[in-house]
């Protein structure tokens, strides 16, 4: 798309000659005072509190820990807390509170002084040959790598100079310089001379959410650092080709295999390039009208659940955060009104948007994008996604989500056909979603983690045999039903289960969820059928009694209920207490088929 976009207009031709003006100054003080009080409140009490906390050091051996006791978190949290702090004393400056002004200096001095930008998970580069994190478990301060975070370092650090750039130079402009030096030497130079970083898909083709969430903030650092023109062109020629490489990777229809949880770091990553190519030529280069660009933007509209739930497949949080503000944007410059309402319902705090990364340039656009009016817009009722084969209905206040795909999706679990319902917005038949991540997410022990395994996704288990991670092993024969999904599962397994066929199809009605299952073995073998619950169940006879849904199995199925406690903090954000996995057996056999019925607790099901 963009690669043929350049080969009839250079972009060169269509920069503007003006200098960008990404963020009001804090010498703008009309800008500054008439932000919300709200805002303003917020920066006040977000700064006093990072104020009354030094800059923690970040040590050698905290990055140590991830390859020698597997934790993200022991060079995470000082490298984060860092960035917050910074990100709250530069707001405090912008607020005229000058004595904040050494906090921003000091800040930006031991972040500069930092050996690598990036964290400690990301220490190497995984392309052939690239040495293992245990042979690398420091960084090479010689070769400086791109990683998400380092990248984000960038744009922090670029955004903290055009708002304070007036105060840090009567302080003395070394500052400035230092930061640009450190931009360049980090950012801007080894992005233009090596075709070596896994995620700009030169050595690569499997990109993923990397590649425009870091190509988002090299182009905002070279907006503000590379003033002279052809330096900004080739660059920004550079960041639109890989990210076509992207584009090439990414389905037609829009849809985020690593969950709508990742559509900030993926869609919202790229419409923050296009914004930035916007305002860079003036309005002269834009692609707002091209479907594949508005499939990707509209996304988390699709993915939404109600009440803040969105469909949680892969390492997706069931209640992510999304940036409402992006999705506002999107909207109104895609003319959704359905997507700019989801937005506007979305906007949050300026903390949520530094709280888990932070993302400066998102708190930013918060803060000087005026929320306007809220208007009420339609959802969706139906969706199908056929390239990410993901299938959403609404009826009767019950929403089901059904997948099929294949194991080898980005940041996968294994859950092909897995399904998800929600009863008048709230969840009963759950994917647990994700966890914190450790060394073992990435790594060859990824499927020993329990929240990642068929095992504990609503999927029938074959003589203890679960589905298996891969790309081949995937959905067949997948049809999209008038009101839910149906699709052949017999290849999201090894041989070793001896299916012929597992015909599943997933119907919702106006008054209850049907399931039924069609399994052809080549030698009879009990199917187990496994249901992961939200709330505590209830079990008469052949009957569940969960939360607000009666779930009816055949009667001669054995059933097992297993109380599983949320111990991760992650997860307990969105599911806090327990979570209930029941396993329903039947008796050895070459065929069965099996129906379920789900409904609301009250009502009267046939």
């Amino acid at each position: 798309m963009f690669s043929e976009y350049l080969e009839r207009q250079p972009i060169r031709a269509l920069l503007t000659q003006n200098e960008l003006c990404l963020v009001p100054s804090s010498e703008d003080r009309a800008a500054w005072e008439n932000i919300p009080d709200a805002f303003r409140e917020e920066i006040e009490r977000m700064g006093l509190q990072y104020a009354s906390q030094p800059y923690p050091m970040r040590k050698a051996t905290d990055f140590l820990a991830f390859v020698r006791t597997g934790s993200r978190t022991a060079d995470e949290g000082p490298y984060f807390f860092r960035r917050r702090k910074l990100c709250a004393s530069a707001l405090l400056c912008c607020m005229n509170q000058t004595a904040a002004i050494d906090d921003v200096i000091d800040g930006i001095w031991c972040i500069c002084e930092e050996s690598a930008w990036s964290v400690s998970a990301h220490n190497v580069n995984p392309i052939p040959g690239a040495p293992r994190a245990q042979d690398a478990p420091l960084p090479d301060v010689e070769k400086p790598y791109i990683d998400l975070f380092s990248a984000q370092t960038g744009m922090i650090l670029s955004l903290v100079h055009c708002l304070l750039k007036d105060r840090l130079d009567a302080v003395t402009p070394l500052i400035g310089q230092r930061i640009s030096l450190e931009i360049t030497r980090r950012i801007l130079a080894p992005f233009m001379e090596s075709d070596d970083f896994w995620w700009m898909g030169f050595r690569r083709k499997d990109l993923c959410n990397w590649t425009p969430w870091i190509i988002s903030n090299v182009m905002l650092c070279a907006c503000v650092w590379l003033t002279e023109k052809d330096a900004l062109a080739a660059l920004l020629d550079r960041a639109l080709r890989m990210l076509d490489r992207w584009l090439d990777v990414t389905p037609a229809d829009g849809g985020c295999d690593e969950g709508a949880g990742y559509w900030n770091m993926a869609g919202g990553a790229l419409l923050d390039c296009l914004e930035l190519l916007e305002q860079a030529t003036e309005g002269r280069m834009t692609f707002w009208q091209e479907e594949k660009i508005r499939n990707i933007l509209s996304f988390p509209l699709k993915a939404e659940l109600g009440c803040g739930w969105f469909v949680n497949f892969a390492d997706c949080d069931a209640r992510p955060f999304l940036s409402g503000e992006r999705l506002q944007f999107a909207g109104e410059k895609l003319g959704d009104p359905a997507l700019a309402a989801m937005g506007f319902r979305l906007r949050g705090t300026l903390g949520d948007q530094i709280n888990d990364v932070p993302h400066f340039s998102r708190l930013l656009k918060l803060l000087f994008h005026p929320a306007g009016q809220e208007a009420a817009a339609p959802q969706p009722q139906a969706v199908w996604l056929p390239d990410l084969q993901l299938r959403v209905v609404r009826r009767g206040g019950m929403t089901l989500c059904c997948k099929g795909g294949h194991n080898g999706e980005s940041h996968n679990h294994n859950d092909v056909g897995s399904f998800m319902l929600y009863v008048d917005g709230q969840p009963e038949i759950i994917d647990a979603g994700n966890m914190n991540y450790t060394a073992k997410t990435f790594s060859d022990q990824r499927y020993t983690l329990w929240n990642v395994r068929a095992a504990y996704h609503n999927l029938p288990m074959i003589d203890g045999n679960e589905q298996q991670p891969g790309k081949e092993y995937a959905a067949r024969d997948v049809r999209c039903l008038q009101n839910g999904l149906s699709l052949n599962l017999a290849g999201a397994y090894d041989k070793a289960a001896g299916i012929e066929s597992l015909r599943r199809s997933m119907e919702l009605t106006e008054t209850q969820f049907i399931l039924r299952d069609q399994i052809s073995l080549r030698q009879p073998a009990p199917v187990t059928w496994v249901w992961m619950l939200r709330n505590r169940p209830s079990v008469a006879g052949n009957t569940l009694l969960s939360g607000g849904v009666r779930i009816v199995f055949p009667a001669d199925l054995q059933c097992e209920v297993e109380e599983i406690p949320v111990t991760d903090s992650r997860m307990a954000r969105n599911f806090p207490g327990s979570l209930w996995r029941v396993k329903l057996t039947g008796a050895p056999g070459a065929y069965t088929e099996a129906l379920f019925t789900v409904g609301r607790e009250n009502a009267c099901m046939m």
